[in-house]
Order: C-alpha cells, then structure tokens, then sequence
C-alpha cells in the first residue's frame, strides 16, 4: 500500500511543509509540498536526507545504562524507574534546585520547551538550560528591551534589506528565497559580514568590517541619519522615547571615528545611510547569530534596531512586523510556581537575560556543578543537545558532565555527551511525534503527524509524563498523550484539532496586520519604542547601546595577533548533527580553518597543510583552507563548530562574555595559529 503524509520537517528551524511517501508502513520518499505558502515546494539537502537519518542503523532504539562493564541495554520502565528514584534521592540530599533539564535545539522551540519548563517548576527547581543562552537569546532580548518583541522581516515587499551576520542562502532557505524574490522586484540587498559568505555573493554590497564592531557601525548609521534629518519625526516624536540621549551620544560616532574602528571607509557608511532614509520605511535590518557571539552583542542589536525605529520602519509593509502570534495558553508554571526563594543560576551575573527569558546561564551552569556556587547541581537531565561539542571550552563542560551525580541523555544517537551519561534514554525523531508547527511570519498553523515509531523512543510529552508519574507530579501532566495536549491548546486558541489534522497545509488564523502601535503599546515598560532603556539602567547597565571595543584589540593580547571566527554555518548540517549525518552528506564537509591568502603566504602554508590554532584556552591541530583574497579579511581566521574531532570549542573561552546576556565571545576570540612542524 503506497500512501502519501503531508507532515514538516525539523531537520533546520525553517520547518518545511513536505510529502512523505510511504509504502507498507516505511518511508520511501521525501518532497516539499508545493501548495505550501512557506517552502512553496523547496526543500533542502537535510531534508532530503531526513529518511535516511531517521532509520539509520547507528540510531539508538533502546535505554541504555553505563556500568563497570559498558553500556546495558534495560527496559524503558526500568530505566524511568531508577532515574526517577535517583533523582528523588537528590531532591532529598540537596534540594530539587540540584536537579538541571537542558533543552536542544534539535527538538524546537515550541511547546516542547514549554513542557521541560513547565516539568522544572512542578518539580521545584528553577534551573532551566537551553541552547538559547548561547543562540537565539541575545537578539530577543536586545530587540525586546528596544521595540518589546523580536520583529519579522516583511521580506518580499522590502526596497532595502541589511544582512547583519548571518548567511540565510544556508540557514534560511525560504527566507533567502523571499530575499531573491525582492530582488527581483527593485529592492538592494546589503550583508555585512567580515566574511564573503554566499548571501554576500548574490549581495549588491558586501560590507566587511571587523568583527564585533557592528555597534559602531550602526551608531554611526544613527549619527548621519539624525545630522541629515533623514529620521521619522513624526513616528519618533509620538512613539519612541530617549531620541535626544540617543542623537547626543551617536555623536561620538563621526565617519572619520567609525571607520578607524570599523575598517569601513566614509562613503560607504554615508551610502548605508541614504539609502536607508531614501528606501524607508521599507526597510530591513535583519540580524543573525553572528552579531550575538561578542562581548557586546546585546548593545550592538539595541544599536541596530534603533536604526530601524527611529527612520519608522517598523510594523509597516515591507519594513520589520511585530508578528501577531497564535494565542495559545502558556504550559509553564511561572504563575502557578513561581519558586522565587530559589536563585536561579545564572540570574546573579546576569539577571536581564533570566528577566526576558526565564532560563539559566548554560556556562554558569557548569561554574555551578563544579564550584558549587550559588550551590551545586548534582543532576541532569539532557534533550537533543551536544554539549561537549557545541559550547564554549569544551574541556570545561566535560569535566562538569562527568562530574554530576546523575546525567541523563535523551538522543537519537550516541554524541559525545550521551557517552558520558549513567543512562541514554532513546528519543522520537521528528517522524515521530504529534506537534504543533507555527509559522508566525505568515500567521500559519500546522501539525507535524507521527508517521511511524519504535517501541522505547519517547517524544518529549511522553518522556515527561511518564517521569512526572514516578516523581510525584503527574497533576501537573494531566493528558495522557501528545494528541490530547494538542488538541486542548489549540481549543484554547480557537482552532479545531479536528480541521488541522484534516488540512494538508495547515490554516491561516488571522490576516497579518499593520501599525498595531497605533491601537495597542509597544511591550516595553513606557509601552513605547524605547532608544534608552530604564530597564538596563536599574539593573546598573547603562541605558544607552553602547559600544565597548573588542578585548582583541587590547594590547594584552598581543601574543594572539590573529582574531577567530566561529560557528560560520555549513550548508550540509546544523550544530554536531554533521555526525548523525547520512554519509553521503557527512563527507561533504569536513573542519578546516579558512585562511586569507596574505596569511597563508605568511605562515608558509597551503591547502590541507596542519596548523595549530592557540587561545589562551588551549590549541588544536586543524586542516587549513586558504580562501579567496575577498572571502576574509587579512588577520582574520574561521573554523565551524560542531566536529568531534579538531572541535574549536576546545579552545574557545565560556567566561569572555557580554555583560549583559552572559554569552560568550565565540567570533571575535583572540588567538594564535602556527604551522605544524613534522
């Protein structure tokens, strides 16, 4: 019997709409669904891939426990049974706050990581992780404290789209569709990025300044818009508050200054400038990662998003939209449980991100297992996330891991991190599993349908559910299934589960609309745009974006001359999953250092010879690549993150941090890079 599932895929976060072919039972075939208004039929390389991924024959489909002889292949009820005892042997010990759940990216950003909070508060322990203290946070929190909301790009009807650190051709592939489609219709298209990536290439400029600097750029931008009156006067004078503080201090900021800082010369900055006023208010300032990973990242992303305010491009056609959303209730337990007597770790050093999102410190997070401090976390519980590989120092987070009285690893493979777990308990790929999928940008709602599944491999409801039974809590975890769950938040949220489930493509649920500051407050405390914020100067912060200089240009780091760039994104995999990787995607890619010719010649090397990268965390031994003299600026190096060998994390710092959301400076690192003497 052949059939065909209109399902999404959730190999990358752009959660294509897809035809899964199936006949008797297993998956044969993958194609995007064309009626789709999201993918429109595309789907990429890991997508197509995703059959092979989910019957590998390396996946783990059984619970394993490590022993004095290797790993044990148990039951699922026992293997439950024992972490749960353990974990109440814990709370007894130590506390519940002892207890840590760590959230991945590979399972969403959803519901799912609304059940692991929701588990944490009806457990008792505050200590929430996710990869979000490392990805992601930084830009919610500096577009939140600045508009009250992380905003859509309106793509398709932009005149004038800013690419600022990131490369959507591989990471976002229907927003770089929707790009292209601007394109074609008159708008520019601008990236900036020390990096000629492929964005860059189809790009009608590339802007290369030095990494880290893009909060002097961009406060320059302001300086020249507000000394040539190219500002909204009107959306400024009605909607935003701190114009005046703001204009003083982008003053500092005059071409000649910028461009000592930046690298970028006067015309261009005032080129930027004009067309941002002359384009307005069809304008995108669209941010990736790559602007998160300094030592200022958030003031830099406050900066940048001032730009858009104060010329009156937001929640406008063509400008950045304040989505709408789907309003489904919350299943965390903040009201309900709020735990205040407990400190979360993490909130002491950096209180705003935990403010804005509720979640600890992943890097203070191994400063507790190991010092104890605000108090110790003597267990974890792991989903879908690689540690070892893809956080800072690397060492580090080994030595915290293995440290742990309890470690409990939920994967579909066995990672660096699920080796050094006292159990491995298997999980549900996304073939696998009932969810809810929402594209807020087109104010779409999907549901991601089980396809197939193996016996023992839980989704994440199941896994909690389960646990919460053998704990203690399972009235907290009322549904007694993910079904069931989905059909009660969608109720709530006005939609029938019935209707979705029945609907190939999902529902539209609701118009997108324009201008809503006019009619409701911006969700900040003034309810207005805020271009200084109250909310940073009584947590000690300044209220300005300021820009603080990278340490790399200190001159106590003059035996690290060159400055590194990590995480640039491959278009093969995401993060470490490069190594669950079907083969013939896996060989695509392997970790190399990228080099600037002049570089190249200085250290005498060529392609494929060995380097020794240095930091003042450690070294590596890695291949080099030597690109072209307009791929990278001289002085500067990159090597991609998520290999188990030649990891770059193993020299990267955890405790170089912004001061504000605590994230580490993973692409502006001072290190040194030699050749290999055989």
């Amino acid at each position: 019997m052949r059939e065909i599932i209109t399902t999404y895929c959730r190999m990358c976060l752009e959660e294509c709409c897809i035809d899964v072919y199936v006949e008797d039972g297993k998956m044969v075939g993958i194609k995007g669904n064309k009626n789709h208004p999201w993918n429109e039929g595309r789907i990429c390389i890991k997508g197509k891939a995703a059959i092979d991924w989910a019957y590998s024959p390396d996946r783990i489909k059984k619970p394993l426990k490590k022993t004095c002889n290797g790993w044990e292949e148990i039951s699922l009820t026992k293997a439950l049974d024992e972490i749960a005892e353990k974990m109440n042997n814990l709370k007894k010990k130590y506390g519940s706050k002892s207890i840590g759940l760590w959230k991945g990216e590979a399972i969403g950003f959803g519901q799912q990581e609304q059940y692991i909070r929701r588990f944490c508060h009806a457990y008792g322990t505050p200590n929430y992780f996710s990869c979000d203290s490392l990805c992601f946070a930084s830009t919610y929190i500096g577009y939140s404290l600045v508009e009250g909301a992380k905003p859509i790009g309106d793509f398709i009807n932009s005149k004038y789209i800013i690419i600022w650190g990131t490369n959507p051709i591989y990471t976002h592939m229907n927003m770089a569709a929707n790009i292209r489609k601007a394109r074609q219709n008159g708008a520019k298209v601008v990236v900036i990025d020390p990096r000629k990536t492929k964005t860059a290439l189809e790009a009608d400029l590339h802007i290369k300044l030095k990494p880290g600097t893009d909060g002097a750029l961009a406060l320059g931008i302001i300086n020249l818009i507000i000394e040539n009156n190219w500002y909204d006067k009107e959306f400024v004078d009605e909607y935003t508050i701190g114009f005046n503080k703001l204009k003083k201090y982008s003053k500092i900021f005059n071409p000649d200054y910028v461009e000592s800082i930046t690298g970028i010369s006067k015309d261009v900055q005032l080129t930027l400038a004009h067309d941002i006023f002359y384009n307005s208010p069809k304008v995108i300032n669209h941010i990736g990662n790559g602007i998160e990973h300094h030592e200022n990242g958030v003031n830099n992303i406050r900066a940048i998003a001032s730009i858009g305010a104060i010329c009156g491009c937001i929640d406008k056609p063509g400008g950045e939209i304040i989505a709408d959303g789907l309003n489904l209730p919350s299943l965390t337990l903040y009201d309900e449980l709020p735990l205040k007597e407990i400190q979360p770790i993490g909130k002491r050093e950096f209180p705003v991100i935990y403010k804005y999102r509720q979640e600890c410190n992943t890097m203070m997070g191994m400063e507790a297992i190991l010092k104890g401090d605000p108090y110790f976390i003597k267990g974890m519980i792991i989903t879908a996330a690689n540690p070892v590989v893809t956080n800072p120092n690397s060492i580090k987070v080994k030595k915290a891991l293995e440290s742990l009285e309890l470690l409990v690893v939920r994967d579909l493979f066995m990672t660096e991190t699920a080796k050094l777990a006292d159990y491995i308990l298997p999980a549900a790929s996304f073939f696998e599993r009932d969810e809810i999928v929402l594209h807020s940008n087109i104010n779409r709602v999907g549901l991601r349908k089980k396809i197939f599944e193996y016996e023992d491999c839980q989704d994440e409801y199941g896994f909690l559910e389960s646990l919460s039974k053998r704990v203690g809590i399972k009235e907290y975890f009322p549904w007694n299934s993910e079904e069931e769950l989905n059909s009660w938040l969608l109720e709530k949220g006005g939609i029938s589960y019935k209707e979705l489930q029945e609907s190939k493509i999902g529902i539209e649920y609701g118009n997108i609309k324009y201008k809503k500051y006019e009619k409701k407050p911006f969700n900040t405390p003034s309810g207005k745009v805020e271009l200084v914020s109250e909310t940073l100067k009584d947590f000690g912060y300044s209220e300005l974006p300021e820009f603080k200089s990278p340490s790399y240009k200190d001159i106590s780091n003059k035996d690290y001359p060159y400055i590194l760039i990590t995480g640039a994104r491959k278009v093969y995999h995401v993060h470490s999953r490069n190594d669950t990787m079907p083969i013939y995607i896996k060989d695509k890619t392997c970790p190399e250092v990228e080099i600037h010719p002049t570089d190249g010649e200085k250290l005498g090397v060529k392609d494929g010879d060995i380097v020794i990268v240095t930091s003042k965390i450690g070294s590596i031994e890695i291949p080099v690549r030597i690109v072209g003299k307009e791929d990278i600026l001289p002085g500067i190096i990159q090597i991609s993150h998520g290999w188990k060998d030649k990891n770059v994390n193993l020299i990267t710092s955890d405790l170089l941090n912004d001061p504000i959301s605590g994230f580490s400076s993973l692409r502006s690192l001072s290190v040194n890079i030699k050749r290999k003497i055989e």
